[in-house]
């Protein structure tokens, strides 16, 4: 699977990505936003086990973010618990590289994913949380077309304190209409 943006291309996740993964999870700044299992420490060997089953997995889908001008992997993005019945599912994103942040990356990545979601895999809503204490994400979301719903109050554990995540969600109906 290929899905091309103007700066970046989404892919399948391959078993010789390990490597980017590892050196991603063992930066502190990288992962402290990150889903729960993703900060843990893992070895490159279990990265490239989990890898290669990703792409197998049912009720999610997970894609590598390359950047179209160096090929790189930066980051990978997906939506995870894709319910059939409900048509919908939760989208996720972590750019490992540094290099990329605050660049318009996570917009553009965004954008396609929820783009593949409604068009591709015909779901109706596809929501995310994200930190409240991570500004640069929530705008990024924001510009992409999501739409605030709520505050989740101390629903993450970072840096020995409970932290609000925002609840957003974009929509079929809406997405499709503009």
């Amino acid at each position: 699977m290929m899905i091309q943006g103007d700066c970046v291309r989404l892919r399948s996740l391959r078993v010789e990505d390990a490597a980017e993964f590892y050196r991603w999870s063992c930066d502190p700044e990288v992962v402290q936003y990150s889903l729960s299992s993703f900060s843990l420490p893992k070895s490159q060997a279990q990265y490239a086990q989990w890898l290669a089953q990703v792409n197998d997995e049912r009720g999610s889908i997970s894609l590598g973010i390359e950047c179209t001008n160096s090929g790189e992997l930066i980051g990978y993005a997906g939506i995870v618990g894709i319910s059939q019945l409900n048509r919908c599912g939760e989208y996720f994103i972590l750019i490992g590289d540094k290099r990329h942040w605050g660049r318009g990356v996570g917009t553009e990545v965004t954008r396609l994913v929820t783009e593949y979601g409604f068009r591709q895999l015909g779901l109706n809503r596809i929501e995310l949380t994200a930190f409240a204490n991570n500004p640069g994400a929530v705008r990024a979301y924001e510009k992409a077309g999501y739409v605030h719903e709520g505050v989740l109050r101390q629903a993450g554990f970072r840096h020995g304190r409970f932290m609000d995540k925002v609840m957003m969600a974009a929509l079929a109906n809406d997405w499709l209409a503009t």
